[in-house]
């Protein structure tokens, strides 16, 4: 089964807590702490299995989490840092947050592979919270949260030739007879109802890489027929051969019908090489209908041969090696598109933000809230470096700015705290 396109939660390992403990040996004087560090929580890691060719394997699943580190012990003992998990994907795969848009990664190399989410760092254990001033301090971390996503996993194929088209043009005999590729063919529309690849070898003994996808129809941009569910695989394609069936009443309209599908799903398909191709040249009245296109078409090339028959089409296959061989890799993604590049602008903004509800001050903020589900607040010593990082943060002259007045409420995630002007 051919399956391109998953939506699933991806959710990394928390780190291990760290642990509180000291050093109690009978004859070692001043023992001081004695607690460990909590292990790192498994990375969540997708990376290209050239085996692969869809996403059957992840069509089922609905969560994928991390194991979480091990948490610290006596002795100094940090825990254990758990093993990444891999999953395996096909080349051409594009992984999409949900929440946000943006691309996490695009992984058309080889080997490439990408973390979509890191598990989080191991909470500290109370020795490493010893200073000369503090001896003995008497508190440790929780372990830091692993990331947690929704995510979009497409499979965008790649392929240096697309074949597009009405349903019955003929795209799948062409395909069937430049490669070893063997399509469904049969004289109704939709027989493909899946891309297909096949490996084309040129006269001069260069190989290229061509798709063949189901036909268009007249609104295909918009869900129709097949619909744009394929249109993607077209997306990292260097040429566009245009097939057109010269037995169709008026081939000259199929083009410019197709030609508008195409750009209402992405003008940049546009901006591709094109190539047209006049099918079944075999069938009577087929030569005036080229020369209305000839005449009408200016700037594409236009090749017409007869797939049934198995003519024209090596002229064909040479002519797209030339092309293919002088077009760079296909970038599918402007830097604005990737999660990384946009973040990376927004540095410098404030790291909280507070908000008043009604008689609540409401404190938002990715530091702020991983510092809290750090802290332990079982030690009164905890619970002050809590209330010292805040207010190093400027989150307590923040509040004075918007009025706040001891006793006053401030909420972060869901819990509450009374505000106190120390």
């Amino acid at each position: 089964m051919f399956v391109d396109e998953v939506v699933l939660k991806v959710k990394a390992g928390n780190g291990g807590d760290g642990c509180t403990a000291f050093r109690r040996e009978k004859y070692i004087a001043y023992g001081g702490p004695y607690g460990g560090n909590g292990g790192h929580g498994a990375d969540i890691i997708f990376k290209v299995d050239e085996g692969l060719h869809t996403l059957l394997d992840l069509r089922y699943q609905k969560l994928i989490k991390g194991e979480k580190g091990e948490n610290g012990k006596g002795k100094n003992q940090h825990g254990k840092s758990r093993e990444p998990i891999v999953v395996k994907v096909p080349q051409g795969t594009v992984i999409t947050d949900m929440d946000t848009g943006l691309v996490l990664a695009d992984l058309k190399g080889k080997d490439s592979s990408f973390v979509v989410a890191h598990g989080g760092r191991g909470g500290r254990g109370n020795t490493a919270f010893k200073t000369q001033t503090n001896t003995a301090p008497n508190f440790s971390e929780n372990g830091e949260p692993g990331e947690e996503r929704e995510i979009k996993v497409e499979l965008k194929l790649l392929a240096d030739v697309g074949l597009v088209g009405f349903p019955s043009v003929g795209k799948s005999t062409i395909i069937s007879s430049v490669s070893k590729a063997k399509p469904k063919i049969a004289d109704y529309p939709f027989t493909t109802l899946h891309p297909h690849l096949g490996v084309v070898r040129a006269t001069n003994g260069d190989t290229f890489v061509m798709a063949d996808l189901p036909g268009l129809i007249e609104g295909a941009s918009k869900g129709d027929g097949l619909g744009d569910r394929f249109l993607k695989h077209i997306e990292r394609t260097k040429v566009l051969l245009h097939v057109l069936d010269m037995s169709r009443e008026d081939p000259l309209n199929d083009y410019k019908l197709i030609n508008n599908e195409l750009k209402a799903f992405n003008e940049k398909l546009m901006a591709k090489d094109m190539v047209v191709v006049a099918n079944k040249m075999d069938v009577a009245g087929s030569e005036e209908k080229l020369n209305i296109l000839k005449e009408n078409i200016k700037d594409k090339k236009i090749f017409a041969i007869s797939a049934f028959e198995k003519t024209g089409l090596q002229e064909v296959v040479d002519y797209l090696e030339e092309i293919v061989s002088k077009n760079r890799e296909v970038d599918l993604y402007e830097n604005d598109d990737y999660e990384d590049y946009v973040l990376y602008k927004f540095k410098e903004e404030e790291p909280f933000t507070i908000e008043k509800e009604d008689d609540c001050f409401v404190i938002k903020g990715e530091e702020v809230e991983k510092l809290f589900k750090m802290t332990k607040f079982s030690t009164e010593e905890g619970m002050l470096r809590f209330a010292k990082k805040l207010r190093r943060m400027g989150i307590d002259e923040k509040l004075e700015e918007m009025g706040a007045q001891d006793g006053d409420m401030v909420r972060i995630l869901d819990f509450y705290f009374e505000f106190k002007n120390n």
